[in-house]
C-alpha cells in the first residue's frame, strides 16, 4: 500500500511581533486541520520577523518561555498533529540569538530541534544588503528526525544553496528534506525554484519549503511560492504570491522507488582536483 501522508504548508507573512504572527498563523493552522492535514509546516522566522538596516531583527524569547512555541506545542497536542516550526527566534549569548526549527510531535512534545548552520551574508545590490550573522549565532549540527511517516532532514533558507548538507541528510536516510524559508523577493524570482528541484533530484527525496510572503516590517520582502517537490523534481504545490494554506498529499514509496531508478546516492566517489599545468614555452 502507498505511504500517504497529508501535509499543508501556512505561507504566512512577516509580522513584527509575536502575537500578530499567532493571529497570522493559527487560523491557516485551523484550516488546515479541517483540510484533512497531519502534518503542518509554517515558515522561517514564523513567530516574527523585522529587519534593521542589514541586520535582522526578529522577536525573540528564551525557547521555555516563547510564547509562538507554546501555542504551537498545545496546538498540536490538541490536534494530535505534527508541527514544524520553520524557525523562531531563540535567545542566544552574548545578545546573539539563535534560528532555531522546532519539530513538534502529535503528542504536544519536542522531537527535534535544528539550528541553522549557514548565516544569510549577502549583498543582492548597491542598496540590498543581508547580514544575518550581525545577530545570530550559527548551528552546527545537522539533524534528522524519525516520525511514523518517515525519516525527515531538517534545513532553514540559506542551506538550500549547500547541495553537501542535503546530501548527507539523504544518505543518512532522510526521505523528505524541510526547507522552511524566507527567501527575499528578488533571489527568490531568479533562484527559488530551480533550488528546490534540484535539491529533490540530487537526492530523490521531497523537499516540502514553507516561505513567509510579502513585505518585512523594516524593508525587505519574502517571495512565497511555498513548494512541495517530488523525488523526480515535479512540483506538486505551488503556494503563489499570498498568503494562505498549500496542501498536497505525498506517497513516501516514491523515495525508494525513485532512488532505485537512479541510485547516484551510492555512486559518491573520492577524487582529488587536478593541478594546474605550467606553462610551457613553444619552440
Amino acid at each position: 500500500m502507498p505511504r500517504l501522508l497529508e501535509i499543508a504548508c501556512l505561507q504566512t507573512r512577516p509580522m513584527p511581533d509575536f502575537a500578530a504572527a499567532l493571529d497570522e498563523a493559527m487560523p491557516l493552522a485551523e484550516a488546515a486541520i479541517k483540510a484533512g492535514a497531519k502534518f503542518l509546516l509554517l515558515p522561517e522566522y514564523c513567530s516574527g520577523l523585522a529587519s534593521e538596516g542589514a541586520a535582522l531583527a526578529p522577536p525573540v524569547a528564551p525557547e521555555a518561555a516563547h510564547p509562538f512555541l507554546s501555542a504551537f506545542l498545545d496546538f498540536a497536542a490538541k490536534h494530535k498533529v505534527w508541527v514544524l516550526l520553520g524557525s523562531i527566534a531563540v535567545t542566544g549569548v552574548n545578545g546573539m540569538i539563535i534560528n532555531r526549527s522546532v519539530m513538534i510531535d502529535d503528542q504536544g512534545s519536542i522531537r527535534a530541534r535544528y539550528d541553522k548552520i549557514h548565516m544569510f551574508d549577502i549583498q543582492v545590490s548597491e542598496s540590498e544588503v543581508y547580514r544575518e550573522s550581525a545577530r545570530v549565532s550559527p548551528g552546527d549540527q545537522a539533524v534528522i528526525v524519525d516520525t511514523p511517516f518517515g525519516r525527515i532532514g531538517l534545513t532553514v533558507c540559506y542551506d538550500l544553496r549547500f547541495p553537501n548538507l542535503y546530501r548527507e541528510l539523504a544518505q543518512a536516510g532522510a526521505e523528505i528534506i524541510c526547507a522552511p524559508a524566507a527567501f527575499v523577493q528578488k533571489t527568490g524570482e531568479a533562484h527559488w525554484h530551480v533550488l528546490n528541484r534540484c535539491r529533490a533530484i540530487e537526492n530523490g527525496a521531497f523537499i516540502i519549503s514553507p516561505c513567509a510572503i510579502g513585505n518585512i516590517p523594516g524593508g525587505g520582502a519574502s517571495y512565497g511560492h511555498s513548494l512541495v517537490v517530488d523525488p523526480w523534481g515535479k512540483i506538486l504545490a505551488d503556494g503563489g504570491e499570498q498568503p494562505g494554506m498549500v496542501r498536497a498529499s505525498i506517497d513516501l514509496d516514491l523515495v525508494a522507488q525513485t532512488r532505485a531508478r537512479i541510485p547516484s546516492l551510492e555512486h559518491d566517489r573520492t577524487y582529488k582536483l587536478a593541478k594546474k599545468p605550467k606553462n610551457r614555452s613553444v619552440a
